[in-house]
């Protein structure tokens, strides 16, 4: 890939999104729960560019929404109600009632106040709300504690002793429909044991609730299959189907998976420009353009992404962190690399960047977000243009007195 053109026609700092591996990535997915009926609901929250929805919207794909700006926007990209969810651990009245408005497949519940809204909720439009339970299996996923979900100390979900009592209560209510029952035990998921384990454990309380004449339709799987950041060991997506398939003995239902990181995490990389170096002392800085603002991933979980210099990849070099101009000790993208030399105007290419990227990106320090661009089929495109400073202020300057 020629990044120096690109960054020549797009300028830096930018997000660059190789649909073609998208694709792929989709896919391999869609591909190993082929088996059983399925729907692969793309988790929004990963990457949300309205050209990214609607290339998957082509594919197929549902859509995981955790508010209901995801929803609208999956829906402007193509993707029909019927395949969009509604997640997220804090709703609010008006989410929870344009949702119902909306005729998407269900709502997720994640606690028992949650559940009385959507009722109170449903029952004043009169209408019935289909929905699924989050059940919390209390299961270690092994990966960083600000991406676990799925044990009891996190915010997320309820109990299995709980889940069976607010199915019942659904059933029994005029105003709801239970259709579906989901798990997700949080991000960039390594080891298939503990999903398989959470898998047994939501699949046993399924069978509990048939005996009972629920009938539960779609057994959501969540997300969070890993990527390679580094060297971690990941998990075929086979693997990771027949694990969850294995449980799931006696049932009938549609499987429904949630993957965001492995769809776009590795098709994405960020690219930033070299102002200067600088060097004291103890320690060598190699000042870029892109700062904590456009890619927070490395200050918030001090997470790692492969960084090189764009032509000197053969080069000798010495430990360096990447910084940027954020006013800020946490701005960095990268720390103790072995790098080569850097003049003024090097690329420098950061990996891996395609999830929880732009999305997490602000105007901190009035720093224009970055432009966003897509290969596809050997071709650039920009899907995203390069905020401005008047775009920045435009929701504040009318209102200076």
């Amino acid at each position: 890939m020629d990044y120096k053109a690109l960054v020549q026609k797009y300028d830096t700092p930018l997000y660059v999104y190789n649909f073609d591996i998208v694709a792929q990535n989709f896919m391999q997915i869609k591909n190993a729960f082929k088996a059983r009926k399925s729907l692969i609901a793309y988790a929004v929250k990963a990457n949300s560019n309205m050209s990214l929805l609607k290339h998957l919207a082509n594919l197929g794909s549902g859509a995981d929404c955790v508010s209901i700006g995801e929803v609208k926007r999956a829906l402007l990209a193509g993707i029909p109600p019927y395949k969009i969810i509604f997640s997220g651990v804090g709703k609010r009245d008006d989410e929870i009632a344009e949702a119902l408005e909306k005729d998407i497949l269900f709502i997720n519940v994640e606690s028992e106040a949650e559940l009385g809204r959507i009722e109170d909720i449903a029952k004043s439009m009169g209408k019935v709300a289909r929905i699924s339970i989050r059940v919390n299996p209390n299961i270690d996923p092994k990966t960083h504690p600000y991406i676990s979900t799925g044990l009891s100390e996190n915010k997320f979900g309820v109990e299995i002793d709980v889940a069976k009592k607010l199915y019942l209560q659904a059933k029994n209510s005029p105003y709801l429909q239970p259709v579906g029952i989901h798990f997700h035990i949080g991000s960039q998921l390594t080891e298939l044991e503990p999903i398989k384990e959470a898998s047994e454990k939501v699949a046993d309380l399924v069978r509990a609730l048939q005996k009972i004449d629920i009938d539960i339709k779609f057994f959501d799987v969540g997300g969070g299959l890993g990527i390679r950041y580094q060297d971690e060991k990941t998990i075929e997506p086979y693997d990771y189907a027949q694990a969850i398939l294995s449980t799931l003995s006696g049932t009938n239902m549609t499987i429904v998976c949630e993957p965001g990181r492995f769809i776009v995490g590795n098709a994405g990389v960020f690219l930033t420009k070299v102002l200067y170096e600088k060097r004291t002392k103890s320690k060598r800085f190699i000042i870029v353009d892109g700062a904590m603002n456009d890619l927070l991933r490395p200050s918030l979980y001090n997470a790692y992404h492969e960084v090189v210099v764009v032509g000197k990849e053969n080069e000798r070099g010495s430990k360096a962190d990447v910084v940027g101009p954020v006013c800020e000790s946490g701005d960095f993208l990268a720390k103790e690399r072995e790098l080569p030399p850097t003049e003024h105007g090097d690329i420098v290419l950061v990996k891996s960047a395609g999830a929880y990227g732009f999305v997490m990106s602000s105007n901190y320090n009035t720093r224009p977000r970055p432009a966003e661009v897509a290969l596809e089929g050997g071709k650039d495109r920009l899907i995203r243009e390069r905020e401005t400073f008047e775009y920045i202020i435009e929701k504040e300057i009318r209102f200076m007195v």
